[in-house]
């Protein structure tokens, strides 16, 4: 149908798909930090004027840990893309950023998915699982720290545990795992097309040197926005020991990781959670608001601003 098009037609219904996500991304970013129902605008602007802004240190190295935060990311996206076809570090941050502006809208980042296929146009599937590939690196090792954070949390405060719902909870995880841990005569199709099978056999074929520099750089990403939580919490005033305070956003990032979100709303489910975690402290919940309100900020809207200006000016590859 969009091929009878006449191309002039086609290059502007494209430019106004791309204004449409630009445009949309800015007005939703302005709408969670003007028009939040968790924390009033002049509130937060107090705080960070207080805290931040009159402090250009403070400000500067919060922005270094965002950049290196999104410079390993790119970095493990271009080891991973690199498997298939060369891809430069400033094409990567292309593909990176476009993504993560697009997905904004899309349910735990599934945009994230599409927008990086559509570089990619004559390698989709492979692009698809490459970019899964990363992603269950990176969730592995939150779930990793996040288990030691839990037993600490569950080992040392007093939580009340409800069995009707860690019942559900159990019945949640088994049915997830009769979808990711298939019989072999199910076959398990993954974003429409990619069989479970499949995922298995390209995860195979990728060699292990690949997969030790992935998780290596997972490792590290994990390790610079969990610290700059801790920065922040410092920051505000928050005079706890290192490890507790470490433990609790082990917790935070674990349990905040199995909510289904989407990306704009990414700030309002970690600061749900942050809440009831960080309660057992003795953390104000204003605190706590503020702190995930300007991570989202820092890692989702100042690189998704950025991603739009990629977004604009995408085209078509010929490949």
């Amino acid at each position: 149908m969009y091929n009878n098009l006449n191309p002039k037609y086609k290059s502007f219904l494209f430019f106004l798909v791309k204004l449409t996500i630009v445009v949309g991304s800015l007005y939703f970013i302005y709408d969670k930090v003007v028009h939040n129902s968790q924390l009033k605008f002049s509130e937060f602007h107090q705080q960070i004027k207080l805290i931040l802004l009159n402090d250009s240190i403070t400000s500067l190295i919060l922005l270094i840990f965002t950049f290196f935060n999104w410079f390993f990311e790119i970095w493990k996206w271009k080891i991973l893309t690199n498997t298939i076809k060369r891809n430069s570090f400033f094409e990567a941050t292309k593909q990176s950023l476009a993504a993560l502006t697009t997905s904004l809208f899309t349910p735990n980042r599934i945009g994230d998915y599409g927008a990086k296929a559509i570089y990619f146009p004559k390698m989709k599937g492979k692009i698809i699982l490459l970019n899964l590939i990363g992603n269950l690196n990176q969730l592995t090792i939150t779930i990793l720290f996040g288990i030691t954070g839990l037993i600490y949390f569950l080992s040392t405060y007093d939580v009340e545990i409800n069995p009707h719902r860690v019942r559900i909870i159990g019945y949640f995880i088994g049915f997830l795992a009769l979808l990711l841990i298939p019989k072999k005569s199910r076959k398990v199709k993954l974003f429409s097309f990619l069989k479970f099978d499949k995922l298995k056999e390209f995860i195979k074929k990728t060699s292990l040197k690949i997969h030790f520099k992935i998780v290596v750089l997972s490792l590290i990403r994990y390790a610079i926005f969990s610290h700059q939580f801790y920065y922040l919490l410092m920051i505000f005033g928050v005079e706890i020991e290192y490890s507790t305070l470490m433990y609790l956003i082990f917790t935070m990032y674990f349990l905040a990781s199995f909510i289904p979100s989407i990306s704009l709303f990414d700030w309002a489910v970690k600061g749900s959670v942050a809440i009831y975690i960080f309660a057992f402290a003795g953390i104000s919940e204003i605190t706590i608001v503020t702190i995930t309100l300007l991570m989202w900020i820092l890692n989702f809207a100042i690189p998704s601003l950025i991603g739009s200006f990629f977004v604009i000016n995408f085209k078509f590859s010929k490949e």
